[in-house]
């Protein structure tokens, strides 16, 4: 098990990433309800607002996930948030998942929030790979997994219904080892 209990503060050039504050939950509310986001992480609509206050309030005790808001630092409000879970102690690695709403696209902020997270995981656990999945018909959150070093293992055929659709989830990993020479390269 990993010990994620210690939240850090990460400050990129676009945004910060921190724990979670209680004036940050209209702009979670905001996130969780927009339709990109229900559609592009296959979620429901259903939104129930004391349990997600309740869940949103738990993040920054967890020891064994790491949960950090992401926050435009030119605005300082919540754009979205990263997320380090589900240890998987037989390739001692985690899961990596990402959420940026309607106030955070299309201004890198999910990059430069993928890569500093990235970055304090290699730099400050023992893990040796990051893992995701990314449903078929994001090609955005695709193009910026492929840019910083995840490449493909696997597709879930047929994981999502939408709209009578059915979407594949593509299986990604970026490994300890990747990560060190994809630095090198950029030093």
């Amino acid at each position: 098990m990993i010990y994620l209990g210690d939240k850090p503060l990460l400050v990129g050039e676009k945004v910060i990433l921190r724990p979670f504050k209680d004036e940050d939950f209209p702009f979670i509310e905001e996130c969780l309800k927009d339709p990109e986001v229900l559609k592009l992480t296959g979620s429901n609509s259903d939104f129930n607002q004391e349990v997600t206050r309740h869940w949103y309030k738990t993040r920054n005790s967890q020891t064994d996930r790491l949960d950090l808001a992401i926050v435009d630092s030119s605005n300082d409000f919540l754009v979205g948030e990263v997320v380090i879970n589900a240890y998987d102690e037989e390739n001692h690695s985690m899961n990596f998942r990402i959420l940026i709403g309607p106030r955070g696209r299309n201004q890198g902020f999910g990059t430069e929030a993928t890569q500093l997270i990235i970055d304090y995981v290699f730099e400050n656990t023992t893990l040796t790979q990051l893992t995701l999945s990314v449903f078929d018909f994001n090609p955005r959150a695709k193009h910026v997994y492929k840019k910083l070093g995840f490449v493909q293992y696997g597709i879930d055929k047929n994981d999502l219904e939408f709209e009578g659709n059915w979407i594949d989830s593509i299986n990604m990993k970026l490994t300890r080892e990747n990560w060190r020479d994809r630095r090198k390269k950029d030093c």
